[in-house]
């Protein structure tokens, strides 16, 4: 087991790590060119405006003091008010999140199911049909960008064949099988980007694991192999698609943007994309806030489930 004082460490770290990705979140702020307030005001606003602007917005202390309110704020669930609908932050994130949350993690999830399968039989038939065709797919992949796979998916399912819509959302309230056919493309035009990295990274592991004394002991025993590769190579040789599962899956929840716009799809994506435009700029710092903890508590929950691959790693 991990020795309580490795946990409180790292959980010190984990603070530390939390409490200075609120204070970059909170400069994003001071580090628009000129004066914050300016893109909060329409152009001529006079003196009286801008300090009018200043109080109401919080924007007239010193900015330490600002730090602090504005942190004890989201600490409660407060993270102001959007400029654009006046709604509060918080609620529009909460409203939004499930979109991206259901987006990213069954991205993830179909992508593990196509390339754990894929990646442990390649590593076991190296230059084999499935391991050389695999390779030509995961390169012809990789040179596509999500938009443009997107858009390709759309024009053969949606337009040519017309199985499925080509934008839109359906909430699951409205019937499973409507809210999956809505589900499919976005998530095949992410899930196909993230399991051509995890085939490649898992392929490569696997075999270096095969090579490794304990396998071979396994296969001088007689042992089958499926049980060889599934009880014996796949957990040790899942440290690194482990790892790079949580960061694909906090960049997905972060970053689907892109994809949101092709499918119109009402996520965060959506959402920062139009504060972008209209300079809704507390709505954008909410948005990076809680993508920003989201990100590190997923690092740090990969981080912990380590010792459950392997029980000779620690915490350190």
């Amino acid at each position: 087991m991990v020795k309580s004082r490795n946990v409180g460490r790292y959980l010190a770290k984990l603070a530390a790590v939390l409490l200075l990705v609120s204070l970059a979140t909170f400069l994003l702020l001071e580090l628009i060119p000129g004066d914050p307030i300016d893109a909060l005001l329409p152009d001529g606003a006079t003196e009286e405006m801008r300090a009018a602007a200043n109080e109401r917005f919080g924007l007239d202390g010193p900015m330490l003091q600002r730090y602090f309110e504005w942190l004890g704020n989201a600490l409660q669930g407060d993270l102001g008010r959007s400029i654009q609908s006046q709604v509060p932050v918080a609620d529009a994130i909460v409203e939004r999140l499930p979109v991206t949350l259901e987006l990213a993690f069954v991205s993830i999830l179909l992508a593990l199911l196509i390339a754990v399968p894929v990646g442990v039989y390649s590593a076991y038939r190296p230059g084999g049909l499935v391991d050389r065709v695999t390779t030509l797919i995961c390169a012809v992949t990789l040179s596509i960008p999500s938009f443009l796979l997107g858009v390709l998916l759309v024009f053969v399912f949606a337009v040519t064949l017309g199985a499925l819509p080509v934008t839109g959302w359906t909430p699951l309230s409205e019937g499973l099988i409507p809210h999956l056919r809505s589900l499919a493309l976005p998530v095949i035009t992410l899930a196909a980007l993230e399991a051509v990295g995890f085939i490649r990274l898992l392929r490569n592991d696997m075999i270096a694991t095969l090579q490794q004394d304990f396998v071979l002991s396994a296969r001088a025993r007689g042992l089958s192999a499926p049980r060889i590769l599934l009880a014996h190579a796949l957990r040790p040789s899942a440290f690194s698609l482990l790892t790079v599962m949580g960061v694909a899956l906090g960049r997905l929840i972060g970053g689907t943007v892109i994809v949101e716009s092709i499918f119109s799809l009402p996520g965060l994506g959506s959402l920062v994309l139009t504060s972008i435009t209209g300079r809704d700029l507390f709505m954008i710092q909410g948005i990076v806030l809680v993508v920003a903890v989201g990100y590190v508590l997923l690092n740090a929950l990969v981080d912990l489930t380590y010792p459950l691959l392997d029980p000779r790693v620690r915490t350190t």
